[in-house]
């Protein structure tokens, strides 16, 4: 059974940076598509930042461009978020997911359960 578990979440002040991680275990495709999304009190599931297992097709959205950077370590199976300038506004549960390549859509529900993100002011 698939399973993507994330860790790094934390408090921290407007300004500020974090880290977060996600190892995948149980997972064996060759080539895939994942990335992170979030999800903040009352609102939908956002995608923030995916990547190519192979490197490459890297995607933001626009409110994190320029503040975070995606990565992985592909024979670690794990992939990493770098979160720098942190603003109030991106406070939320932080997920990491498998999606389809080119897309926004989780892969068969292949999703963690989250870390909290909580950024003050």
């Amino acid at each position: 059974q698939v399973r993507l578990e994330e860790s790094g979440g934390g408090s921290v002040q407007a300004g500020g940076s974090l880290r977060l991680s996600c190892v995948a275990t149980e997972f064996y495709h060759d080539t895939y598509c994942w990335g992170w999304f979030r999800r903040a009190p009352g609102e939908g599931l956002e995608g923030v930042a995916r990547i190519y297992s192979e490197g490459g097709a890297i995607r933001y959205d626009d409110s994190v461009k320029d503040r975070f950077t995606i990565s992985q370590d592909k024979d670690k199976k794990t992939l990493y978020l770098q979160m720098t300038r942190l603003k109030v506004e991106d406070t939320a549960m932080y997920y990491c997911a498998i999606v389809w390549c080119q897309s926004w859509e989780v892969k068969y529900e292949y999703m963690g359960q989250g870390t909290q993100v909580t950024v003050s002011s």
